[in-house]
């Protein structure tokens, strides 16, 4: 067990760096296209990048006796995705990420509830304080009320937290690859009205961008979803905290954000998370 969660580990903390990336190109995006075109081209461009794999592996691979969880982890994760991509759009990077932060909170207590599947004591406690760190960046630089973005930013963490519980519900036969194509055909096939309704010409220079976003957005897609397959959600939910990391350093990089001490502090109290998350994964074998 205890080489799974390092493993699920490793593979969420790639999926984050990866999906940081995707949040700062839909940001620079945000300023040509409608947050709807953007969830649509980032669901067909995926389907793009993923169809190589599909096939290596043969069309086999996309036979599936769970249509219903597959439909579900689709709406809710679409859905998710418009909150997080329109508060991508009205927000500072960094903000958006420490929104979407708040997702882990959610995940034990849903894991809980719909698996029956308990996170231990140092999970609970690596949670507390990750989720505190997130607290502490936020708090001291918030606006006193929430706003709006923030109120989405909410929403999409809590919907994006019960899609990643649904991936784990369909982790006992469903690859990875079918999960992110089902996911990818019935998001693009739900953003399309959208897409077409809010319909703005695209920039050539932003074809290459949407192309970026489909290659990293699939690539963290899949890695995230193997890291819920091979271990328990509440036991790596914690190490999403990474992004906050991703966040500061790009948003230094591309909008000269300086993070604060209040960022630094926050970041030590997320890895003292993650460390006592491992060290319970030890004890708990032991």
């Amino acid at each position: 067990m205890t080489d799974n969660i390092r493993t699920g580990a490793l593979y969420l903390l790639l999926g984050e760096a990866l999906l940081a990336i995707m949040g700062a190109l839909i940001k620079h995006l945000s300023d040509d296209l409608s947050t709807e075109q953007i969830v649509f081209f980032r669901n067909i461009a995926g389907l793009l990048v993923l169809a190589p794999l599909l096939l290596r592996t043969g069309l086999s691979e996309l036979k599936t006796q769970v249509w219903h969880w597959h439909l579900m982890r689709g709406l809710v994760g679409v859905t998710a995705m418009y909150c997080y991509f329109w508060a991508l759009a009205h927000m500072p990077l960094t903000e958006a990420f420490l929104v979407k932060l708040s997702a882990p909170l959610f995940m034990p207590l849903l894991a809980l509830w719909w698996l029956k599947e308990p996170a231990g004591k140092y999970s609970w406690l690596a949670l507390v304080i990750g989720f505190a760190g997130v607290a502490f960046i936020l708090q001291p630089g918030g606006h006193g009320a929430v706003t709006t973005a923030v109120f989405i930013g909410l929403l999409g963490a809590f919907l994006a937290a019960l899609a990643k519980v649904t991936i784990r519900r369909m982790s006992a036969t469903e690859s990875s690859q079918r999960i992110v194509f089902y996911f990818g055909v019935i998001a693009a096939l739900v953003s399309a009205p959208g897409a077409v309704m809010t319909w703005q010409p695209v920039p050539l220079t932003s074809w290459l961008w949407i192309a970026a976003l489909g290659v990293v957005a699939t690539l963290g897609q899949l890695a995230l979803t193997k890291a819920y397959r091979i271990a328990p959600t509440g036991k790596v939910g914690v190490y999403v905290y990474s992004a906050v990391i991703y966040g500061a350093l790009m948003g230094w990089w591309f909008w000269d954000e300086v993070p604060g001490w209040t960022t630094a502090a926050g970041a030590a109290l997320i890895i003292a998370a993650g460390i006592i998350n491992l060290r319970g994964g030890k004890r708990s074998k032991a």
